[in-house]
């Protein structure tokens, strides 16, 4: 294969284009092809460090595990974090560059992004055999056709031919597909090879008259159907999927070793970033993990974590308009286990300086932990190793707080003991690092502490490798690829573009 592409788009956001993503990358890269990800833009909460200490989303960063490669700004070349409703700060190769509004984002400056974006996949596809590219949300968002650069956009620029994803699981999957194709004008249509459908359940024979009628309707294959798998929520992009009150993902895990489960509860705080912070613990044969937003569910929780987030400040509002921040006080005080992470680590502490962020100034926090935190403009973005509770600990950092840590015990120090992040006082802690409990032997130290403390008869299960499942998972992403899409088709659609002579579908994109 020489500079094969792909890009898959999907019929709406969360139509699965993540998942096949990941799924064509583990294909690939299990047949030799050397494969990396791509997302031109992403707007995500979720976001990663890579090694040379930029930040992309968390979704590429699991693309490339799927690549099984190291992952690097190129593949994510913008990352939009929004900051509320009107506004995201963008990240421009792995760097923070400004704040901007929805309109002015889309008013100009992402149309000046497309040459950057066009260099950044172009030296991928000169590195790798082949580059599998996510579009976002629709490629028929007829409203910012003219800017876009993530989907039709980047396809037409780069030559690239589309597979559009459509979850059949919401129902309508046929009628948006059809639409999908005929909102485009004839030059993006000329691109769209087909459509993949995902989620869906039962006999495959009853889909078949459908994709026949599809097929003539508008003389595209359909290059595969993806049956519906539990267990397979991989780090997400656009938000929390799951109910507050639901689980965390929808994996079949094991009996607990010991004699009692572990509850765990995370504040849903606005703005809630890296909630994939809990999956490691989810994981765990006995932890049950679930969202809550109202003080009462903090009651027979084993340990409560608040999260990180691009509101601090607001995240405090919350806490306290919602009764969340005295039942935390109150937690503290009983000696009840309390973790924050990141932002939840700033608004456990005495107060915050923030003239960046929300521009609020001073600001009290919840005063459990003897930290002051002060917002630089810099951000901190950087890959830590310690120690903390005899194991080691890896982590990444993303935050422009500054903690000046004034008491309390060192939570993660280094080799000689030195403290590197975070405090403890009692049963409350808080760190910066993100990832921390993906590292086996900590976490494991840290349920043992937070199950003493409550009182309960729960044990770690002694051979839980986090990398482990989710190597596993992404090769289940892998397996769905190769037993349920047409690969030799889509092998030659990546490696030859899309088929010559796909009929035009009016009325096309207006003009």
């Amino acid at each position: 294969m020489n500079n094969g592409g792909l890009l898959v788009a999907g019929t709406t956001s969360d139509a699965g284009k993540s998942v096949v993503t990941a799924g064509v990358c583990r294909w690939l890269v299990r047949q030799g092809v050397k494969v990396a990800p791509f997302k031109a833009q992403n707007m995500s909460l979720n976001s990663f460090v890579t090694r040379e200490g930029a930040e992309i989303g968390r979704a590429q960063a699991m693309q490339a595990q799927a690549c099984r490669v190291e992952p690097t700004a190129l593949m994510n070349p913008v990352l939009l974090k929004p900051g509320g409703e009107q506004s995201s700060q963008v990240v421009l190769l792995g760097k923070p560059v400004g704040e901007l509004s929805a309109r002015g984002y889309h008013g100009g400056r992402q149309q000046k992004l497309l040459g950057t974006v066009l260099d950044c996949l172009a030296e991928l596809r000169g590195t790798y055999d082949a580059v599998i590219c996510e579009g976002a949300g629709s490629p028929a968002e007829i409203n910012l056709r003219r800017t876009d650069i993530v989907n039709m956009g980047i396809a037409r620029n780069a030559g690239l031919p589309v597979l559009v994803v459509g979850d059949i699981d919401r129902g309508g999957v046929f009628a948006s597909f059809f639409g999908t194709v005929a909102l485009l004008s004839p030059e993006d249509q000329a691109l769209v090879a087909g459509f993949l459908v995902n989620k869906f359940r039962g006999d495959v024979s009853l889909l078949e008259p459908g994709l026949d009628m599809l097929h003539g309707l508008t003389g595209r294959h359909t290059y595969g159907v993806l049956p519906f798998r539990h267990g397979l929520g991989i780090d997400e992009e656009d938000g929390l999927r799951v109910s507050l009150r639901g689980t965390v993902r929808e994996s079949n895990v094991a009996p607990p070793v010991g004699e009692d489960v572990l509850r765990v509860a995370v504040c849903a705080i606005p703005l809630m970033s890296n909630f994939t912070d809990v999956d490691a613990l989810a994981a765990e044969p006995g932890v049950v993990v679930r969202f809550v937003d109202r003080p009462e569910e903090l009651a027979d929780a084993d340990l409560v974590i608040v999260p990180g987030t691009r509101g601090t400040v607001r995240a405090l509002e919350w806490l306290r308009e919602r009764g969340l921040a005295e039942a935390l006080r109150r937690r503290a005080a009983e000696q009840r286990p309390v973790l924050g992470i990141c932002g939840g680590f700033q608004v456990l502490g005495d107060h915050i300086e923030d003239d960046v962020e929300s521009r609020r100034g001073r600001v009290d926090g919840l005063g459990v932990l003897p930290v002051r935190v002060r917002f630089a403009r810099e951000k901190t973005l950087t890959r830590p190793v310690g120690k903390a509770l005899g194991e080691r600990v890896e982590g990444y950092e993303i935050h422009h707080g500054v903690a000046e840590v004034t008491g309390g015990d060192a939570f993660i120090t280094d080799d000689r003991g030195h403290s590197l992040d975070g405090c403890r006082v009692g049963q409350t802690w808080g760190t910066h690092w993100h990832g921390s409990l993906e590292s086996d032997g900590f976490r494991r130290a840290f349920l043992r502490e937070v199950a003493a403390a409550a009182g309960r008869r729960f044990v770690p299960a002694p051979g839980t490798s986090f990398a482990a499942l989710r190597e596993e998972q992404l090769d289940r992403l892998g397996d769905l690829i190769e037993q349920h899409a047409d690969t030799d088709a889509l092998w030659r659609l990546i490696e030859s573009g899309a088929p010559q002579g796909l009929p035009f579908i009016p009325p096309g994109a207006p003009a």
